[in-house]
């Protein structure tokens, strides 16, 4: 094995825990068996995701073993990471119905011959009370509370869960149950995956290496992208909304995106960064839509968004929707889905992102039937 493969994981990783000895068993014989964690809280992954699925799949290619764990024990307790409140609790049932939407989604990138793939329920569903308090006996309460989280929720006064305080623990268990070589995740894992080492040593096994990647922003080019904040791209979502969310991004994140989820090698990445900043979000669309639903739906998302956008022509196929008792255009975007409140709705008429018959319109607008109104990427026909 040539340095290969760890010189193109140094240039994506943030952090690598420990580098030398990662480089050592990289350029060795050793076949690493590296473990991503996946908490099914929502049906979809996102583009987000595709960060860390190119690693498991680099690693794929260089004959190591992805292990694939899904979250479906720890998904009802919560990640706390880079929570400023406790998360709500999920039931089975709704756990379970998000994990059967991701696996067609992850396998649009990895191998499924090649992914050992488990529920963390196999194990930690198993564990008896006495089995817990052996578990919690690993580390200490000021270990747990050292995380940027929970000092944050402690210094201001904010409630912290007792059962939260399990989530680690619960994660650095799955690495003892599948003997992971290395966990792999985004920079707001680090401290769960650092935890992982520390409780592999209790239990007499060799600590995991680490290496945490960085954390994709969303459509709003401000916080990371999230299903919870609607800011995402979902993997699973149509080729057109994919291409057209993907124009909506900022301009500054076109590069970042570009590298590290494009799927291009270096220098299609370097020619597309070339061009005009326009043209290359346009082949940044183009090529996202290309890896995840192929070279036709790409070309069909595209030639879509010119005729909607570019060419301002009214698509054949309109959304409708019914006014119903709606009074004004924000009861409109708010009742169309357009909108998650009517703050946002108010916002974004305000930012001059809703159309109405191909004119900008304000917060005065009355609703009319048969108008056509335009808005984040939408043509919605009035009734």
């Amino acid at each position: 094995m040539s340095d290969s493969l760890f010189d193109w994981l140094r240039e994506r990783a943030v952090e690598i825990h420990v580098e030398d000895h990662l480089r050592a068993r990289l350029t060795g014989a050793d076949k690493l068996r590296v473990k991503l964690g996946m908490d099914p809280t929502a049906p979809d992954i996102h583009v987000g995701h595709l960060v860390v699925l190119d690693v498991l799949r680099a690693f794929q290619d260089h004959g190591h073993t992805v292990v694939l764990i899904v979250g479906d024990y720890t998904a009802m307790i919560g990640d706390p990471s880079g929570r400023s409140e406790t998360r709500p609790m999920l039931t089975r049932e709704q756990v379970d119905a998000n994990a059967k939407t991701y696996f067609d989604q992850i396998f649009l990138v990895l191998d499924r011959e090649k992914t050992e793939v488990h529920a963390n329920s196999e194990w930690l569903a198993e564990l008896a009370a006495a089995d817990v308090l052996r578990l919690l006996g690993k580390a200490t309460l000021q270990q747990v509370l050292q995380r940027e989280d929970f000092a944050d929720r402690l210094k201001a006064g904010l409630p912290i869960g007792a059962h939260e305080i399990l989530y680690p623990f619960n994660q650095a268990y799955d690495s003892v149950a599948i003997r992971a070589d290395l966990e792999i995740g985004g920079t707001d894992q680090l401290f769960n995956l650092l935890f992982g080492r520390e409780i592999q040593k209790a239990y007499g096994q060799e600590p995991q290496n680490v290496a945490v990647f960085p954390l994709l922003e969303g459509l709003d080019g401000d916080q990371k992208m999230s299903k919870s904040l609607g800011n995402y791209i979902g993997i699973g979502e149509p080729p057109e909304q994919i291409y057209g969310k993907t124009m909506s991004i900022p301009d500054r994140l076109t590069e970042k995106y570009v590298r590290l989820v494009s799927g291009l090698e270096r220098k299609e990445a370097e020619a597309a960064l070339a061009m005009k900043p326009r043209d290359a979000k346009a082949a940044l669309a183009r090529q996202l839509v290309k890896r995840l639903h192929g070279d036709e739906a790409a070309a069909r998302a595209e030639e879509d968004f010119n005729v909607k956008f570019r060419k301002r022509e009214t698509p054949e196929q309109l959304e409708e929707h019914s006014i119903g008792e709606a009074k004004d255009i924000v009861g409109v975007l708010v009742d169309a889905g357009i909108a998650r409140s009517g703050n946002e709705a108010r916002r974004l008429v305000e930012q001059g992102g809703v159309r109405v018959n191909e004119a900008k319109v304000g917060l005065d607008y009355q609703p009319k039937p048969n108008d056509i109104l335009v808005a984040r990427r939408r043509y919605i026909r009035l009734r």
